[in-house]
């Protein structure tokens, strides 16, 4: 499905590259640029965390001086940017917009608290959010991150499931609860008793449904659940308003109750998110060699930069580097032998265009079937027997895909027409060819150098 769907992300680029614009957009996007950016967030958060109840105004004068100084660094990021990229492409981008609309509450943050009047009815204190805020940058920052926040999305799919199952067990015991439960009399504290045995209070008790389920939360976070579980028993007084006075309310059933509940809440049910957010971080760290949808993302990113226009195409030549900056399985890697990638895409095999190009949907497909070893053509096996089996296999798969998809992702062609396999086929057996005629090169030239020591020695 993402191979038929994903499209190339659109990355701007200054077509002058003799212009101020092109080398502001290089300056912009350079790894130390980025990483001096990553470092003035952490400073800042850093300066966030220096702050305390007590401290002396000169103390505060100089926190406040440090945060108008990193206001005015990112600020100057933001201009640096739409000096790079434009207006219009500047706000493509969600993590510009994100950039902005931080920079923006900053700065109206720092006009409130030296220009406003602090005792405007008005309390603008939540606009300091926008200082912490900057720290969920670092979050898109390296590949560890990436997966666990994969993990924590796509955990999302199943935990509905165990949340529906959770309601339910709190909907049934606190039916249950309201139903034993709910004629208990309010506990009315003393000055001179024990806090402890208080614990069906005003707002702690099973009188209504919400109320049920306020206790119940409480005690599935541990809070004294037993001391509930006493204030439960038998004996304790009725509410007046319950009309029984006669009999006093509470039931030995409580033990069983709460211990069930504790036990099916705490043990199992809250386990089964640590479970579901696990089992999915298992699947990607358990082995490299597995597929997921993160290589496939880091595929349109990395495509991002060789096709910054997104027409969907690059040349034949940036293969290579393409594959060596995608990481395995998808890719290759950076440590990669060049010889191995060549072999890559000589299984690859994709069909090159007139203007030598190569298009984006193909490129992803036939990674997906290199990676996976699906329908490949091996040991003289027929490829376009290969192709056509794929293609009958994916329209049984997806009854509704068009042709010209379809043609994208197994593109036909003869055999005699140009593919990324016979120019990188061609270009080993150049090098094989140059490397042989440098051996043989060498090896003339030491023979020519032992000719005259043989004749020395004979003289």
């Amino acid at each position: 499905d993402f191979a038929i769907s994903a499209k190339p992300l659109t990355r701007h680029m200054p077509q002058n590259k003799q212009s101020f614009q092109y080398r502001m957009w290089q300056f912009v996007v350079s790894p130390p640029f980025e990483y001096t950016i990553m470092a003035m967030i952490a400073l800042n958060t850093i300066v966030l965390m220096m702050k305390f109840y007590g401290a002396s105004v000169a103390y505060e004068n100089a926190l406040r001086v440090f945060n108008i100084v990193f206001t005015s660094l990112f600020s100057l990021e933001c201009v640096l940017k739409v000096m790079a990229f434009g207006i219009l492409n500047y706000f493509r981008d969600a993590w510009n917009i994100f950039d902005f609309v931080t920079v923006l509450g900053s700065i109206t943050d720092i006009l409130v608290t030296e220009f406003g009047n602090p005792n405007n009815f008005i309390n603008l204190s939540f606009l300091r959010l926008f200082r912490a805020a900057r720290l969920i940058k670092l979050l898109r920052q390296g590949y560890t991150i990436r997966i666990l926040l994969w993990t924590f999305v796509q955990s999302f799919k199943a935990l509905p499931y165990v949340c529906l199952l959770i309601a339910m067990l709190f909907f049934i015991y606190a039916i249950i609860g309201m139903q034993v439960f709910g004629n208990i009399g309010i506990d009315v504290e003393d000055e001179d008793s024990d806090e402890d045995e208080f614990q069906i209070t005003e707002h702690n008790n099973f009188r209504t449904f919400f109320q049920a389920l306020m206790l119940l939360f409480r005690s599935a976070t541990g809070e004294a659940w037993h001391n509930i579980m006493l204030s439960c028993l038998s004996g304790k007084p009725c509410d007046k308003n319950s009309g029984i006075l006669t009999r006093e309310c509470g039931n030995e059933f409580a033990y069983f109750y709460f211990v069930s509940f504790i036990f099916l809440c705490s043990f199992l049910m809250l386990n089964l998110f640590v479970a579901v957010i696990m089992d999915n971080f298992e699947y990607l760290t358990r082995d490299s060699s597995i597929l997921g949808p993160h290589h496939l993302d880091e595929y349109v990113r990395v495509w991002a930069e060789y096709d910054p226009a997104a027409c969907g195409r690059i040349h034949y030549k940036d293969m290579y580097s393409l594959l060596r900056v995608i990481s395995p399985p998808l890719g290759l890697g950076k440590k990669c032998p060049h010889r191995v990638a060549c072999k890559r895409l000589l299984r690859m095999d994709l069909p090159v265009a007139d203007d030598n190009t190569v298009h984006f949907n193909s490129t992803l497909m036939a990674l997906i079937r290199t990676a996976l070893d699906i329908k490949i053509a091996k040991g003289g096996a027929d490829k376009q027997q290969m192709d056509a089996e794929l293609r009958k296999e994916m329209m049984a798969i997806w009854p509704n895909l068009s042709q010209k998809t379809l043609d994208l992702l197994v593109t036909p062609h003869k055999s005699t027409d140009l593919t990324v396999g016979k120019i990188y086929a061609a270009m080993m057996i150049m090098e094989y060819y140059r490397q042989s005629k440098a051996k043989k090169l060498q090896a003339m030239r030491e023979e020519q150098d032992r000719t005259p020591l043989m004749f020395q020695r004979m003289e």
